[in-house]
């Protein structure tokens, strides 16, 4: 694309009016070829409207869209934006005249416009006007000044200059004097136009009557309103000194190189005073300083040095004023101009605007991948640049606008031969040394979809710990496709599958893009031990090409079940008991643990080991076969009862393990076994429990039978009485016996025939004795819950209130009333008891 350069064909003078600075100020420009110019105030709020680019352009709003329009610059700072919607030049960031140009006036930057589909350039300058937005400022804050009494009229005092950065009627125009009575102020101005006060003396000072004057000098600028800034001069009146100093000469040249080091020497100035002794000394100063001055002077010397970075992209050139001032406060005043020689600092910046990372590989020579902005901020031949790339690539660079390249084909391209170009481009300089920048643009031809996925592996199998938790990563997989782009991008996916009765996609899952393979559900070992399926990797080309691979997934076991135990069975109700003989030999078998593990390998190898036992001098098991065998002769002497607790590991890791409890019974009978083992399968604590109830039961037996004993005797004692009452009475004498008493020899008052039911079993929990006689009913009764044995003893009357003989009331119907049968007693007792008249 050709365009052709002209400079703007308007200008809109500068208003000196100040309400410019709250309007815009635009200079209504016209594009010819390819170029506008707009000039608007610093300071601007971000937004505010530049210019309207697509009118000043000629260009419709939709070619701007399609396009895509937009700015590019060399600049860090980005200080406009272009909204190509509506096709205006708004301000982006806020721009400070002072910090974008200094001095330099008048103060612009330029950037272009590109537009794609064609590619078209136009450059866009926008001036910065100035506003008033800075103060005067002296360097310091007061003014000290020693004038003689002998001073004549007409001397002048050359005083510190203000700076101000503003420009033109912003910059500072004006000095002002505080009224007084001894001097006047005058203004003169450098060929550069920096202005300068003067104090003249226009009243001889008299140190006797006034010793020390204060005066204040202002410094205005010219803005609406105006601003600015004020020192106080303090002036110390000396007596007699008449010769000020003077410079040897009116104006010190210098030159200096850019980035010279701190330190390098650049001239001297020399003033010299007609004055003697002290009057005749003279000190130098710099009187207009701006912030981070390069230079230094020295007071006595006047040797003017480098103490800061010189960098001529920012100042070509220094104009230094000079103020030599001795003892008695008379001063003169002379200028440095330094010079700034520019040196090859700066290396070409090479900046992409605009890159096709993709080309076809049928794109016809001549066509537009890029355009690239070299910029040098160097000057003269320092600054003039030349770009080149390799001579083997199919490119070439071709100049358009200024510091603009094209990037173009130059032959045609192959991708079966090429498939991609690191593009490097090298921007050097004519400085001597030349610098040089380069540039890597990364190209890739694009292609069609004939190429397949091919898997890395023809099949692939992986290793799975059973017990896993779902979503875990089994493995990866992946495929290459040697196609480009999307044509590359490769998906995975299931082929439907059954496995076990349940489809594939119920036991693991694939990323679709990294072909990572995750378990959905937790494995169980003992359930499934591999699974095949198949995955499918598929590319995105249209038609998309697709290739298979088998998977094999094998599920590793893991120790998650403990030991079972078989034999002896562990239950919660009656003792079982292994019965040993005493005559028995060693190495005796006496029972076998059998325990098995659901786990495979080393998991389900199981060993036995005895981890308690009533006497381990008597048994051993076996490590592999849980065989319990003795280990040494059996003797009388050994208990009857053993408890032997046997543990069962397998071999993983950690081992799990299980317990079982083996009882034995050292006897030669069935009995004896009873009787020892009524209490075995209660631990210590029962036992204990057990003893106490029993040794309670005891007490409250014995002491009942001695209180029953006590009861019968005194009974006894009573009827004996009674009957030697009647006996001298002239009653009949009818002996009475208790009902259901039987007296068997007819000598004792206690039954003498007792009937027991005894129900043993091996667990005395469950055990039931049950005692019956005549006169009373005693049941002693083993609680089946075993907590201990209780004694219940139950007596239908206490012999004290056993009613007289029922045959006795019946044929005795006189008898007193404590004769006769109560009312109360049950009829069928008549045919139950038994009595002996005599």
């Amino acid at each position: 694309m050709e365009t052709h350069q002209h400079r703007c064909g308007k200008w809109l003078p500068r208003l000196r009016t100040p309400l410019w600075q709250l309007f815009l100020v635009l200079l209504m420009a016209f594009s010819v070829d390819g170029q506008i110019r707009y000039s608007i105030p610093e300071e601007m709020k971000k937004g505010s409207l530049i210019g309207n680019v697509a009118q000043d352009l000629g260009l419709d709003l939709s070619r701007l869209r399609s396009g895509r329009a937009r700015i590019v610059s060399g600049e860090s700072n980005q200080y406009t934006e272009l909204k190509a919607d509506k096709g205006i030049l708004v301000v982006n960031e806020n721009i400070d005249r002072e910090q974008l140009c200094g001095e330099v006036t008048p103060c612009s930057f330029s950037f272009e416009v590109i537009l794609e589909n064609p590619i078209e350039l136009h450059r866009v300058t926008v001036e910065i006007l100035d506003v008033n937005d800075h103060a005067p400022t002296f360097k310091n804050k007061a003014i000290n000044l020693e004038i003689s009494e002998s001073a004549t009229i007409g001397s002048h005092f050359d005083l510190e200059s203000a700076y101000d950065p503003d420009a033109g009627i912003y910059s500072l125009q004006n000095y002002v004097l505080s009224p007084n009575d001894h001097f006047a102020l005058k203004q003169h101005s450098n060929a550069d136009g920096v202005k300068f006060p003067v104090m003249i003396l226009q009243k001889s000072l008299d140190r006797e009557l006034n010793a020390h004057v204060s005066l204040k000098l202002i410094a205005v600028d010219g803005g609406t309103p105006q601003r600015s800034g004020t020192v106080n001069i303090e002036i110390n009146v000396l007596d007699v000194n008449d010769n000020p100093p003077k410079f040897s000469q009116l104006v010190y040249k210098a030159v200096v190189v850019e980035n010279a080091p701190i330190g390098t020497y650049i001239t001297t100035v020399n003033a010299s005073d007609a004055d003697s002794g002290s009057d005749g000394l003279v000190t130098y100063s710099f009187s207009n300083v701006k912030r981070n001055f390069a230079f230094k002077i020295d007071s006595l010397s006047g040797r003017i040095t480098v103490v800061d970075s010189i960098d001529y992209e920012k100042d070509k050139k220094y104009e230094l004023r000079v103020i030599a001032k001795d003892q008695g406060g008379l001063t003169d005043a002379t200028k440095v101009t330094i010079d700034v020689l520019d040196a090859n600092d700066n290396s070409p910046v090479i900046s992409i605007m605009s890159f096709s990372n993709t080309v076809s590989e049928d794109a016809p020579p001549g066509t537009t991948v890029g355009v690239f902005n070299v910029k040098d901020a160097d000057s003269d031949r320092n600054g003039e640049i030349k770009c080149s790339i390799e001579s083997n690539f199919p490119f070439k660079i071709q100049s358009s606008l200024t510091d603009y390249y094209n990037l173009l084909l130059d032959a045609s391209l192959d991708r079966e031969t090429t498939p991609e170009y690191n593009i490097t481009i090298t921007a050097m300089d004519h400085g001597s040394p030349s610098l040089s920048s380069s540039a890597v643009l990364y190209l890739k031809v694009s292609d069609v979809n004939d190429n397949p996925p091919i898997f890395e592996n023809p099949n692939y199998s992986a290793v799975i710990i059973e017990n896993n938790n779902p979503g875990v990563s089994v493995f990866s997989m992946s495929a290459r496709d040697s196609d480009w782009n999307q044509n590359a991008k490769i998906s995975y996916f299931l082929e439907d599958t059954v496995v076990s009765g349940s489809p594939v996609s119920s036991y693991v899952s694939i990323n679709s893009e990294s072909g990572v393979i995750q378990a959905v559900r937790s494995f169980d070992y003992e359930q499934i031990k591999q699974l095949v399926f198949t995955v499918r990797a598929q590319d995105g080309g249209s038609p998309p090409l697709s290739s298979n691979v088998t998977v094999k997934i094998l599920i590793q076991d893991q120790n998650d079940n403990p030991p079972q135990v078989l034999y002896p069975v562990q239950t919660g109700g009656s003792m079982v008991a292994e019965m040993v003989p005493r005559s028995a030999d060693v190495g005796y078998l006496v029972t076998k643990v059998v325990a098995v593990d659901v786990d495979s390998g080393q998991n389900a190898w199981l060993s036995y080991k005895l981890q308690k036992a009533t006497d381990r001098a008597l048994f051993e098991v076996g490590l592999q076969n849980g065989e319990i065998r003795t280990i040494r002769q059996v003797t009388d002497k050994d208990a009857v009862k053993q408890r032997l607790t046997v543990i069962v590991e397998d071999n993983g890791q950690p081992s799990r393990s299980a317990t079982v409890i083996v009882n034995v019974a050292v006897a030669d009978s069935f009995p004896e076994v009873l009787s020892e083992f009524s209490d075995f399968p209660h631990d210590k604590e029962y036992n204990d429990n057990l003893t106490f109830y029993l040794v309670l039961a005891l007490a409250v037996v014995s002491f009942l039978f001695i209180t029953c004993l006590v009861v019968i005797i005194s009974v006894k004692i009573y009827r004996w009485r009674q009957s030697r009452i009647l006996y001298h009475s002239s009653l009949p004498v009818i002996p009475y016996y208790p009902p259901r008493y039987s007296d068997t020899m007819g000598t004792g008052t206690l039954p003498h025939v007792y009937n027991y039911e005894v129900c043993r079993t091996t667990d005395s929990r469950k055990s039931d004795t049950k005692f019956g006689g005549a006169g009373s009913q005693n049941v002693l009764i083993m609680d089946p819950s075993s907590t201990g044995t209780m004694q219940r003893i139950l007596c239908e009357k206490s012999i004290l209130d056993e009613p007289d003989s029922p045959l006795e009331s019946r044929w005795s119907p006189g008898l007193p009333s404590e004769y006769r049968r109560p009312p109360g007693l049950p009829p069928g007792l008549h045919s139950k008891s038994r009595w002996s008249p005599g």
